[in-house]
Order: C-alpha cells, then structure tokens, then sequence
C-alpha cells in the first residue's frame, strides 16, 4: 500500500513538472507587446543645398618675371611681405652673350672709324667753304654725312651698353635689370634665390617668375560642381564656405560664375564654379585654404517639420502613422514641402500636439 502511494506520488510530481516544464518554455518565447516610441512636429529652418569641393584663391594674382636673362644679383622682398605698384622687387645682373658682345664693339669700331672719316671731310670742306671755294649744296651733304655717322655711332654705343648692363643712356635711370610689381599686394612666393638664373620674359617664352603677388582683400572661392548638380544653381546664389584650417567659423560669398563646359575628372563631368566672398569675416584667408561651399537652393525659417523618417509612401502618396490612443495608430496622408534630407516641412495634415509612431530602426538610433 505504502509503495502504490510513493509511485502515485512520484508520478503526480514528475507530470506537475512536465507541465511547469512547457508553461515555462511557453512564457519564454512569448515576446512582450512592441511599444512604439512617438514625435511631435516641430518649428524649425530647413535649408535644401548642395555641396561643392574647392580652394580659396586670390582673384587677382600676378606672376612678376624678368625682361632680361641674367643672374640674380639681389632680391628685396619675402614672402608675405606687402609691396606697393612700381616697388623694386630684385635686381637681375646680365652676363652678356660673348657673341653679340663682339658683335656690338665690331660696330662701334665701324662706326667710329666711318664717324672719323666724315669729321675730316667735313673739316676740310668747312674751309673750304668759308673762303667760297665750294658750294652751299655741297657744304650741306657734308653735313647730312657727319650728323648720319654721329647717330650710327650713338646707336652701336647703346646697343653695347644694354648687352652689358641692360640699359642706355637715352633710357635715362630706367633699367631691365630691376624688376618692379606692377599690383600692389601681398607676396606669395618668391621661387627664386639670389645667385639664381633667370631667362627673360619673351614671344616664345614665358620666363622665369621672380615673385607672385596677390590682392588679398579681394579673395574668391574656385570648386567644382558635379554635372547632376550644376542645373539646380544658378549665378547670385547665396553659399555658405566651411574651411578647414578655420574651425568654428563659416564664410559667406555669392556665386558670380559658372562655367558654361564641363571637364571630365576620373569618368565624371566637372563644371568650374566661382564665387566672390564676404569681407564681413576679421579671419585672416590664406591663399590656397581647401574649403566646402554649400550652395543654398532653396530655404525656410520657422516651418513646422517632421523627421523625413517617419513618412510612409502609398502609391506616391505620403502618410503618417497617427497615435488615436494608447498605442493605437492610424494612417493619415499629408502633404509635404521642402525637404533637406533629414527634415521635411508639413503643408497640410497634421497638427503640432499630433504623436506621430516613430518607427522602430530610427527608435533604435536614438538610443
């Protein structure tokens, strides 16, 4: 009796566990009731633009180079120095080509022994005519002869003393050997030493620079713009200029140019912008700063938006989902404005005490 009442016993606790067992395993894979976070519409500016990489450059910059080949015998100026119009910027002394050298004192030789000889004809019939031996006429070629081989022999000198020094008496206290701004501005780069060769600035050759000067208060920004984008701006656009080198701060400037051709770059069509920027800024610019130029397309203060998120699409349609209760939502469609990517502005449909279902991947970034 006593064993029959042991095994009853076993036998009811090993089926009490077998259910506790299910209920149990049951419950777990049960998941609790999704709850579904909620926004509100809110006031806020959207801004729609597009981006374009660049640099900021002078928009006049000038490349200062010899008119005379030469060494360079002294520079005045370094970078980052301020330089007025006409100021000197560097001496260049000139080593005079042997040939044309030779050149030049075989026709001063010439010259003068062509000048001698009209002087003692001229002399000679100078006398002559004073004691009436000769006539005026012929006085008067012996004139034109001397006053013509005066002037070749000027000449043959002054070319002489430009192959050596690179200027002439008749050019007075100018000289091609100094090399003088013509803007006044700022020095850039001065790519040159002192006892360095330079070659003159000619027809078939663009010389070597000596300096490059700039006007800094005048700077613009130079980008490119891709070919998806460049039909959506146009020229009087307002930008925004964010530059690295310059934390914390933005610039503003005005889109003036946009090139009419495209270049390729890496397979994709590139259109050169240009746009003048703000002297509102006190920040210093530096010449060649890499910068991002938001160009606005569009913009609107104090709107009522909502997370472009939250909107559902049916049938290009779009539509929200509604709190009308404790976790009970309702579809409504509304009608959307301008959008910046991360906002979109509401026209119609919604109101700003609206709770509107969040979905659950944006639920998940937020926490």
């Amino acid at each position: 009796m006593i064993k029959k009442i042991i095994k009853i016993t076993l036998l009811v606790i090993f089926v009490g566990l077998v259910f506790w067992t299910f209920y149990f395993l049951y419950n777990k894979s049960q998941k609790p009731p999704e709850v579904f976070k909620t926004v509100t519409p809110f006031d806020t500016s959207i801004i729609k633009k597009t981006v374009a990489t660049g640099s900021v450059t002078p928009r006049k910059e000038v490349n200062m180079k010899s008119q005379v080949s030469g060494i360079i015998e002294k520079l005045y100026i370094v970078a980052g120095q301020q330089v007025k119009q006409g100021d000197v910027i560097a001496k260049i002394k000139i080593i005079p080509n042997m040939l044309n050298l030779a050149n030049a004192e075989n026709r001063i030789s010439a010259a003068q022994v062509n000048y001698d000889n009209a002087k003692m004809d001229y002399d000679r019939n100078k006398a002559l005519f004073d004691q009436g031996v000769i006539s005026k006429t012929d006085m008067q070629a012996n004139e034109l002869r001397i006053n013509t081989n005066r002037v070749e022999l000027d000449a043959a000198q002054n070319q002489l003393q430009i192959i050596k020094e690179g200027a002439s008496k008749a050019s007075g206290s100018s000289s091609n050997t100094y090399v003088k701004a013509t803007i006044t501005g700022m020095v850039l780069d001065v790519p040159v030493k002192e006892g360095g060769q330079v070659i003159e600035s000619n027809t078939f050759n663009e010389g070597t620079t000596i300096a490059s000067v700039a006007n800094m208060g005048e700077m613009i920004f130079e980008g490119k713009l891709d070919e998806s984008e460049v039909g959506k701006v146009q020229e009087n656009m307002d930008i925004v200029l964010t530059i690295g080198a310059i934390d914390k701060e933005s610039f503003k400037a005005k889109l003036e140019y946009i090139a009419p051709k495209g270049i390729t770059e890496n397979g994709a069509i590139q259109f050169l912008i240009r746009a003048s920027i703000s002297k509102e800024n006190s920040s210093f610019l530096r010449a060649g700063y890499s910068a991002n130029a938001d160009i606005i397309l569009s913009k609107k203060d104090k709107v009522m938006a909502i997370p472009e998120s939250v909107l559902q699409f049916d049938k290009e349609k779009s539509f929200v989902e509604v709190e009308t209760g404790n976790q009970i939502f309702e579809k409504r469609f509304i009608k959307t404005g301008l959008s910046d990517g991360i906002n979109i502005e509401v026209l119609e449909g919604l109101q700003k005490t609206d709770k509107l279902k969040l979905p659950q991947l944006m639920e998940s970034k937020e926490d």
